[in-house]
């Protein structure tokens, strides 16, 4: 996937011109992961622009927006167990080390992931697992794409 729109994630998800976006959330915007070399990953972006930090958000609004990220990481482990039996439990994290605007990765781990790994942060993993094509999002992700976006609506009408 190529595009003007990673320049600014947030701001071409709220325009509608971000193509991984899954569902906008109360305080934020579930999107599926560039990378898939764990199928399911995912990330909520904030769905206010020129937030850097959960603390930049009023109390209500971060609240918000961990029960949005609550809600897209139970989607994902839902999802990854249906789908694969080593599915194993899902990490959820805000870092903002890279990327200057507030977001959340949920992250699905897996049995099968090598063990050297498995146990240990998936920022650990090869450069190569990050920028291949192999692991690259595409249009073969797209039963996962809509699978995710059908149990985020799900989980939201159960609520």
């Amino acid at each position: 996937m190529t595009g003007d729109w990673k320049r600014d994630r947030v701001g071409s998800a709220l325009r509608g011109e971000n193509p991984t976006v899954l569902r906008r959330l109360d305080a934020g915007i579930a999107v599926i992961g560039d990378t898939q070399f764990l199928p399911g990953y995912c990330v909520l972006l904030t769905d206010t622009p020129a937030t850097g930090r959960l603390t930049d958000l009023p109390r209500t609004r971060r609240l918000e927006f961990l029960s949005d990220m609550e809600v897209l990481g139970e989607a994902v482990e839902n999802v990854c167990a249906r789908r694969d039996p080593g599915f194993r439990r899902v990490n959820l994290e805000i870092l903002g080390n890279t990327d200057p605007f507030l977001h959340a990765h949920v992250w699905p781990r897996y049995d099968w992931e090598p063990e050297d790994l498995v146990g240990r942060p998936v920022w650990l993993y090869p450069a190569d697992r990050w920028r291949t094509a192999e692991h690259a999002l595409g249009p073969r992700h797209d039963s996962l794409r809509e699978a995710l976006a059908q149990e985020i609506t799900r989980l939201r009408a159960t609520a």
